[in-house]
């Protein structure tokens, strides 16, 4: 198949976007966009949705995560991802495979019809995950586009993806909150360096490749700035695949906590990797290609 994104090449370069952002205009249910939200989306590349789950929901997902944690064999699992320089957690990946909770909140329309929509299609779990920050600890995800992980490493051959996440500790602009270039989506920087063996193993506590330089961040935000994704707990965040985005480190006394669920076209399943040797880790490519319902 044509490599339609390359990247992980010599020389690092800022290509326009082939694929479409969002794929039908028409409603799935009555939690799909509405035109504005749509345009919204459209031309950011996300969007905001504020007291969309509530305190009580939020606090259920918190608890569910804390058992998970404590769990001893249950955190004995590869999914489990701790701090570079700690053993505090930092990412439980597919927390809808180990929790009917999580499965639950994964269905719910107020996030099934917004992405159905958005993709125009059907949609499967490419993975899900959960990034804890902890307070005065919790380390920065440098600035990147999953969809140039997706696409190198595990062989989405298009954008027609998102993520889908749940604040649920209030995002502040003091404990590490998720920072987003709008309308870099429309642009992929074909970054450079190859990618080494079984790259996942240090790219998840530390990520090196697949990251712009500053001069594409500059590219990126000659047209835009960089706006920080705020929000109380139970704020929903959709962004595209390609949305440019990194967080700093959490340097408060509060935690922070996010649910992300990734969605793919069933239109859209991966093929061999394109700018690595082999595929990374079946819990970060999920090969259960059932729709969600």
């Amino acid at each position: 198949m044509q490599d339609l994104y390359p990247s992980r090449k010599e020389k690092e370069q800022v290509i326009e976007r082939v694929d479409k952002t969002v794929y039908s205009n028409k409603a799935v249910g009555e939690d799909s966009l509405d035109n504005i939200s749509r345009k919204e989306y459209e031309e950011n590349g996300f969007i905001i949705f504020p007291n969309a789950f509530s305190e009580y929901e939020t606090k259920e997902m918190l608890s569910e995560l804390e058992y998970m944690a404590s769990n001893h064999e249950l955190s004995q699992n590869e999914e489990f991802i701790y701090e570079p320089d700690s053993n505090e957690i930092r990412t439980v990946f597919n927390q809808h495979i180990f929790s009917a909770l999580f499965d639950k909140i994964s269905r719910d329309s107020r996030i099934l019809d917004k992405a159905k929509q958005i993709l125009g299609s059907d949609i499967y779990i490419h993975h899900s995950r959960i990034n804890v920050k902890p307070a005065y600890k919790g380390k920065s995800f440098p600035w990147h586009s999953d969809f140039e992980t997706w696409h190198t490493e595990d062989g989405l051959p298009r954008c027609r993806c998102l993520t889908a996440w749940i604040m649920l500790t209030d995002n502040t602009e003091f404990n590490g909150p998720l920072y987003v270039i709008p309308k870099s989506h429309k642009k992929y920087v074909s970054c450079k360096g190859q990618t080494p063996e079984n790259n996942y193993k240090k790219s998840l506590r530390k990520q090196e490749y697949g990251v712009p330089s500053v001069e594409a961040i500059k590219e990126l935000v000659k047209d835009s700035e960089l706006v920080g994704a705020y929000g109380k707990a139970g704020t929903l965040v959709i962004h595209d695949g390609n949305t440019m985005h990194g967080s700093p480190d959490n340097i408060s006394p509060n935690s922070r906590t996010n649910a992300f669920f990734v969605f793919n076209s069933v239109e859209n399943k991966p093929e061999k990797p394109f700018g690595a040797k082999s595929n990374r880790a079946d819990f970060l490519c999920l090969k259960d290609f059932t729709p969600v319902s």
